[in-house]
């Protein structure tokens, strides 16, 4: 079979896809992904076909917004009706026809689209080719939902198309982190999230850092920002404040940073290029993050606690769902002040109850179907 999978261009919104595209393709499916040219290093790295349509990249979306609302959403920051312009209106306005005349080319069986990718199901509707929906995490709130699915229904009536529709929805949200009032889908098929484990492990040698003192008597942190909200300015202070515990810390400097952008000096920093987050969290004690959906359910399927500093976009979401469960500690957007940010990470490590908590979510996850079996499910169903 074909599966063509759709994402919009930022590593967090196409790596969660990435498990279930390596599972397919080891399985002997025809496998690409239809996105923009941004995220071309991505999918060379794991070897998977790319098929480029669209806006070249997601900031060309944003400026299409920022024009038409007068604003910057930076400064003023994203509401639930400028998520879904993003979204599910300018991004479907600059993107459909190309991306409609591409996978007519390509000719997939299937569909896969990450939620927040609402051009796969109007080119799943365009050719009448069912389509698999990505959950990324906890259920996107009913309003943003609704504004989402407003700005998409509108975009197919205009090109004389049906509503979208989603034939599965694969829930990579473990239950203890889901909302309680979360009404599932009939078409609900759970599937398992990982971290990022990147398709080969090499070093960086692009971004070298220094090599964290080896004295596993402290606790050993990683201070990862994902790869958008990597601010030193926000960063070094955190870290700071954390020097004058007795930790180590592993910096992640993303793709676009150097260590000399950290004005950071200790041999009880490590920092390290962008690298698989698998890598990053086998021998780690807790994590500080700004609550991505990827770095918060890739750590808690390590059992890590977390300590969460949310900067933007569906950050409070994640970091929110996570602290509920009791897995860690978050903070309000621009709350993260870093002497409060030290003193939860203090707590985080001494008090056991949010490693229990994050152990428990673990266990959730690791009891989930793995993307192998979902695969195979899907398969089975289109036959």
């Amino acid at each position: 079979m074909r599966i063509l999978f759709f994402g919009n261009p930022l590593f967090g919104h196409i790596i969660p896809q990435l498990p279930l595209a390596r599972a397919l393709r080891d399985q002997g499916h025809a496998t690409a992904f239809l996105s923009a040219a941004s995220i071309a290093g991505l999918l060379a790295s794991e070897g998977l076909e790319h098929v480029v349509a669209g806006p070249e990249t997601f900031p060309d979306v944003v400026a299409e917004v920022e024009r038409g609302v007068g604003f910057s959403l930076v400064e003023k920051g994203i509401t639930p009706e400028t998520e879904a312009e993003l979204f599910a209106g300018a991004r479907l306005d600059l993107g459909f026809e190309a991306a409609d005349a591409a996978a007519r080319d390509w000719k997939p069986d299937l569909i896969v689209a990450e939620a927040y990718d609402f051009l796969g199901p109007m080119v799943g509707a365009a050719l009448g080719v069912p389509v698999a929906t990505v959950s990324l995490g906890p259920a996107i709130p009913s309003e943003n939902a609704a504004a989402m699915r407003v700005r998409a229904e509108d975009r197919h009536r205009r090109h004389g198309l049906d509503a979208p529709t989603s034939h599965w929805f694969l829930e990579t949200c473990p239950p203890s982190l889901q909302f309680d009032d979360f009404q599932a889908p009939a078409t609900l098929l759970p599937m398992r999230p990982e971290a990022y484990t990147g398709a080969t492990v090499r070093a960086d040698p692009a971004r070298p850092g220094s090599a964290v003192a080896t004295d596993r008597s402290r606790p050993r942190l990683l201070l990862s920002f994902g790869t958008i909200f990597v601010f030193p300015e926000v960063m070094t202070p955190i870290a700071r404040e954390l020097l004058k515990q007795d930790v180590d810390i592993r910096l992640a400097l993303g793709p676009a940073k150097t260590r000399a952008d950290f004005d950071l000096d200790s041999d009880r920093v490590e920092f390290v290029g962008f690298t698989p987050l698998e890598r990053l969290l086998h021998d780690v004690d807790a994590v500080i993050t700004v609550g991505g959906a990827g770095t918060v359910l890739g750590s808690l399927a390590h059992g890590l606690p977390l300590v969460m500093t949310p900067l933007n976009a569906d950050q409070p979401l994640h970091a929110g769902r996570a602290a509920a469960a009791g897995a860690g500690i978050a903070f309000g957007i621009g709350q993260a002040e870093p002497r409060a940010v030290a003193e939860a990470v203090a707590t985080v490590l001494t008090d056991p109850s949010y490693r229990n908590a994050a152990q428990r979510v673990a266990a959730e996850i690791a009891a989930m179907p793995s993307p192998t079996q979902v695969a195979e499910k899907l398969i089975a169903d289109q036959r």
